[in-house]
C-alpha cells in the first residue's frame, strides 16, 4: 500500500530552514569568537565558513529526514483510517514532502468527492422518480385489466354485451402494458448499443408524407390539420429508415396529443448545413412552460399528468426520440412558448451523393 509509494521530494522547506539555522548559529559563533575571545578576523571568517557549511549540511539532512518520516507516518495513518482514499486517484500519485502541496492535493480530493456525492444524490433522486413512475405506469393498466377480469369472473360472463365490452377494455390495458415494455426494451438496447442502426439512403419527404397519411385519422378526431411544408423536391438522407420513421411518428403524435382542437401541425424539411438537413415539427398547441423543458426527454416525464394518460401511450415517446436521434450522432432541439405552441427539430445526415460541396 503506502510502503510501495515513492516521494515526490521537495527540498525547499529543509533548505530554507537549514540556511536560517546555520546562518544564525554561524553569526552568533563568529561574533563570540571575534568580540569575546578576541580571535583574528581571518580565522573567525574561516571558522564561520566551515561551521556554516557543516551545520547547513547536517541540519538539511536531519530536517529532510524528519519531514519525510513525519509525512510518512501521518499519511500512512490517513491511508489506513480512510478507506475511500484507496480508490482515489491520490493513491497512484507520488506523495509530496511539502505540506502546502499535500494540502492542495487533499483539498482537490475533497472537492472531487463532494462533486461525486452530489452527482450520486442527483442519480439517486432520478432513480427514485424513475422507479415510482414505472410502478405507476404499470400499475394503472394492470389494475384496469384485473378489475374487468374480476368483474367477469364474479358472474358477468353470462351477459354477452358486458363480456365483449369488458374484454375489449381489458385488451386495451394489455396493449398499454405491451407498449411500455417494448419501449423500455428499445431504450435499454439503444443505451447499451445492442440495437444497431441499419443505415440506408431514402427520400425523407416521402417518409414524412407516409407518416401524415398514417396519422390523419387520429388528427381528424381533434380536427387538427397535418401540413407538410416543402418545395416539391426530394430530400435524400442517410439514416435508419424505420427508426427515423418512429421519431417522426412520436413527434407528430405528441403534437396531436397536446394540440388544440381545430389546430395545425406543420412538418418541414430545410437545409441546415452542407452535410445535414433539419426536420421540424411545429404545432400551435398549449405549449410548454420553461421549467418543464429541461426534463422533457426523461422517461415517463409528463407535462400534463392527467391529460396525457387519458390519451394513452407509454410515456416514453420523447425519450425514445432523443435516444434514436443521438444514436445517429445527431442533435434534437426544442423551442416552446406556453399558450402559443411548440417546435421540435432534429438534424439528419444528407445522403452522400446529395451532400453540397
Amino acid at each position: 500500500m503506502l510502503k510501495k509509494k515513492s516521494f515526490k521530494r521537495n527540498y525547499r522547506f529543509a533548505i530554507k530552514s537549514s540556511f536560517l539555522i546555520s546562518l544564525f548559529a554561524s553569526l552568533f559563533g563568529m561574533i563570540s569568537l571575534r568580540f569575546f575571545l578576541k580571535q583574528d578576523k581571518n580565522l573567525v571568517l574561516l571558522y564561520g565558513a566551515i561551521f556554516f557549511t557543516s551545520l547547513f549540511v547536517f541540519s538539511f539532512l536531519v530536517l529532510q529526514y524528519r519531514i519525510e518520516r513525519f509525512i510518512y507516518s501521518r499519511i500512512k495513518k490517513i491511508y489506513d483510517d480512510v478507506a475511500l482514499l484507496e480508490s482515489s486517484s491520490m493513491v497512484n500519485q507520488p506523495i509530496p514532502t511539502d505540506m502546502e502541496t499535500l494540502s492542495r492535493k487533499v483539498k482537490k480530493f475533497a472537492s472531487d468527492k463532494k462533486l461525486e456525492i452530489e452527482m450520486l444524490q442527483v442519480r439517486e433522486q432520478y432513480r427514485r422518480e424513475f422507479l415510482g413512475n414505472v410502478s405507476h405506469e404499470l400499475k394503472t393498466p394492470l389494475f384496469t385489466v384485473q378489475g374487468y377480469l374480476s368483474t367477469l369472473t364474479d358472474g358477468a360472463l353470462e351477459d354477452k354485451n358486458i363480456l365483449k365490452k369488458y374484454l375489449e377494455r381489458a385488451e386495451k390495458g394489455v396493449e398499454r402494458l405491451i407498449y411500455i415494455v417494448e419501449d423500455l426494451d428499445m431504450i435499454s438496447k439503444l443505451e447499451s448499443g445492442e440495437l444497431h442502426l441499419q443505415i440506408s439512403e431514402f427520400d425523407i419527404v416521402v417518409l414524412i408524407q407516409s407518416v401524415i397519411d398514417m396519422l390523419e385519422m387520429k388528427a381528424s378526431k381533434k380536427n387538427i390539420k397535418l401540413v407538410l411544408e416543402h418545395n416539391n423536391k426530394s430530400v435524400w438522407v442517410a439514416a435508419d429508415k424505420d427508426k427515423l420513421q418512429q421519431v417522426i411518428i412520436n413527434l407528430v403524435v405528441n403534437s396531436i396529443k397536446y394540440g388544440r382542437d381545430n389546430g395545425e401541425t406543420e412538418i418541414s424539411v430545410t437545409g441546415f448545413t452542407s452535410k445535414k438537413i433539419l426536420v421540424r415539427v411545429a404545432d400551435n398547441g398549449e405549449g410548454i412552460e420553461q421549467q418543464n423543458i429541461p426534463r422533457l426527454f426523461e422517461r415517463f416525464y409528463r407535462v400534463n399528468k392527467s391529460g396525457s394518460r387519458s390519451e394513452g401511450g407509454s410515456g416514453l415517446g420523447l425519450s425514445i426520440v432523443k435516444h434514436i436521434v443521438e444514436a445517429h450522432k445527431q442533435k434534437i432541439y426544442v423551442e416552446s412558448e406556453f399558450g402559443v405552441g411548440s417546435e421540435f427539430s432534429f438534424t439528419v445526415d444528407r445522403a452522400n451523393k446529395y451532400k453540397l460541396r
